[in-house]
């Protein structure tokens, strides 16, 4: 008797297929998504914030599909992998420095003192997964994964600045928020590492 698996896995094979034979790579889908953020954080310095919303958007969903597209097309390399770990960090610290740097014009010395507690912060949360993973552990814990963070921040651009929505600016808050849980995250990191390292076989 044959199962849903074997009557789907001539489709899966040939949509792989379809997959293999286009003409892209998972590292020409990361590098699209650094342009992407790149428009954005241009976007942002110039104080286009929805339109700069809509590139940082579209660039994060081609971070996402590049390792799908890996996955599921067989085309993965392991230099690819670390590609594009290192694009997602290098994407994020590039918006949320044109953030700081937008607030700095302004002579918003708090706020831009926020967004770049938030910059280091999404590095730290990264590096604490990495450093632990590194140590055979695991760190996934905690609620800020950049997931969470691409979600916070996007809703603060495009509802930032009062051009969507007049009176209304979100850009602020979303800074202070994404700062909050990059601190808590990385403590969460810091803890379950510990915890880990404190159950007897791990440490």
């Amino acid at each position: 008797m044959s199962t849903p698996a074997d009557t789907q896995s001539p489709d899966r094979t040939k949509f792989q297929q379809w997959l293999v034979d286009l003409p892209l790579t998972p590292n020409a889908i990361s590098i699209a998504g650094l342009i992407g953020n790149i428009i954005a954080a241009v976007l942002v310095w110039q104080e286009h914030y929805v339109l700069a919303g809509v590139a940082f958007i579209l660039g994060s969903v081609m971070d996402t599909l590049d390792g799908r597209y890996s996955r599921m097309s067989g085309k993965g390399t392991r230099f690819g992998a670390f590609l594009d770990s290192t694009l997602d960090r290098m994407e994020e610290g590039i918006v949320l420095a044109a953030i700081v740097m937008v607030f700095a014009k302004h002579a918003d010395d708090v706020n831009a003192g926020i967004a770049a507690l938030a910059a280091v912060f999404s590095l730290l949360v990264s590096y604490t997964r990495a450093r632990a993973e590194g140590l055979g552990l695991d760190g996934k814990a905690g609620i800020g994964s950049r997931a969470v963070r691409v979600v916070i921040l996007s809703i603060g651009l495009v509802l930032g600045g009062n051009e969507l929505i007049d009176g209304l600016d979100l850009l602020p808050a979303s800074i202070w928020l994404l700062a909050g849980l990059g601190i808590f995250t990385t403590l969460q990191r810091m803890w379950h590492v510990r915890q880990q390292l404190n159950t007897p076989g791990q440490g």
